[in-house]
């Protein structure tokens, strides 16, 4: 239990600029498109099933001169796939990304198959990458005439730098007489250390809070070159940020994680079950012998109602840090799933000073 409510208990440690801010206008794009997958050991898509498999097919042999039309092909070692990926920033062209294709038909496995070069498009229509080569399935399945199984998502996989990027996406950083700091996790005393260590650093005013998520900055009054130079002189920068107090709850795997900025105000906490059994056991009663009765069957039910001792009355003191806290909680001697309606309980009673988040 204390495994999952204490994260730390200590001071927040410095951080680096560079982990705690994004550079505004300096971004990936998402890449998009529709290839075949070729080489499959009988695991590709139903041509009856998934139409638009044969149809890229065809296409791709008439552009390599091969005229199929009219012809009954109907192989089951090819694939029709979604492939994704994300063209990082600055990326030049014959430079190499990763990418992910998943199926889209009918297809049982992509294990050992090959992508065909396949476009790949942003969101302006674009092509701005390549993508070919040998697909690693995360997973695997089997069948028989009567059983099957299957291990992990075999219908997804990955091409580690699978395509050539083709085309760039213009930004000129060097040209910027001011740049944008955002701030990922957006907060007032976290902007205003990071505005008061660059201008320590620089000795002058170059950096203003403007709103809790954002710092600009001007480049021309740091004097010290170009954007980038400036940027990687400021990146590595420590402070200690700010955060907001917060109990996160996720109610499927029954996971409590608790800041270390928690507050509880003064509050008891008692918990307790209560069970209703209910059973059904009918009795068949037989006629007498000769009787030419019918055989009838009499319900019979018996209901139990039992409460547990449960647990103690626990107080926990006003103020209480995130020690007390968990203490105090583990005091009661409850499950984690019990915890957590402890935890809604008492942000109900509006006791528990932190946001609650529950997943």
């Amino acid at each position: 239990m204390l495994a999952l409510l204490l994260p730390s208990l200590a001071l927040a440690a410095p951080i680096r600029i560079k982990d705690l801010v994004e550079i505004d206008g300096v971004r990936g794009n998402d890449l998009v498109g529709y290839g075949l997958i070729v080489g499959l050991n009988g695991t590709g898509d139903g041509i009856r099933n998934a139409p638009f498999t044969e149809e890229i097919m065809a296409s791709i042999l008439e552009r390599l001169g091969v005229n199929i039309a009219g012809e009954q092909f109907r192989p089951r070692n090819v694939a029709a796939v979604m492939v994704t990926a994300a063209l990082p920033p600055f990326a030049r062209a014959g430079g190499r990304i990763d990418v992910t294709v998943s199926a889209i038909g009918d297809a049982t496995s992509l294990l050992g198959g090959t992508l065909i070069m396949t476009p790949l498009n942003a969101a302006d229509g674009q092509i701005y990458a390549v993508a070919q080569g040998t697909v690693l399935a995360g997973g695997a399945a089997a069948q028989g005439a009567a059983a099957s199984v299957v291990q992990g998502v075999p219908t997804s996989g990955t091409i580690p730098a699978g395509a050539r990027v083709e085309r760039e996406v213009s930004f000129e950083l060097s040209s910027l007489s001011a740049v944008r700091l955002a701030l990922r996790d957006p907060d007032f005393t976290t902007a205003d250390r990071i505005a008061a260590i660059i201008n320590r650093e620089f000795g002058r005013g170059v950096a203003e809070m403007t709103d809790p998520g954002t710092v600009a900055m001007n480049i021309a009054a740091a004097r010290s070159g170009s954007p980038a130079q400036v940027l990687s002189r400021i990146e590595a920068l420590q402070i200690e940020p700010e955060t907001r107090a917060r109990v996160v709850i996720d109610q499927r795997s029954g996971t409590i994680v608790m800041g270390a900025d928690v507050r509880v105000s003064r509050v008891a906490v008692s918990q307790g079950n209560l069970t209703l059994r209910v059973e059904e056991a009918p009795i068949v009663v037989q006629p007498n012998p000769f009787s030419q009765g019918e055989t009838v069957v009499v319900p019979r039910s018996g209901a139990d109602l039992t409460e547990e001792p449960g647990i103690r009355m626990a107080e926990i003191a006003g103020s209480s840090s995130l020690t007390d806290v968990v203490a105090g909680l583990n005091a009661l001697g409850v499950s984690p799933r019990d915890m957590i309606d402890i935890l809604k309980t008492i942000h109900a009673a509006g006791a528990l000073h932190a946001e609650f988040i529950v997943n």
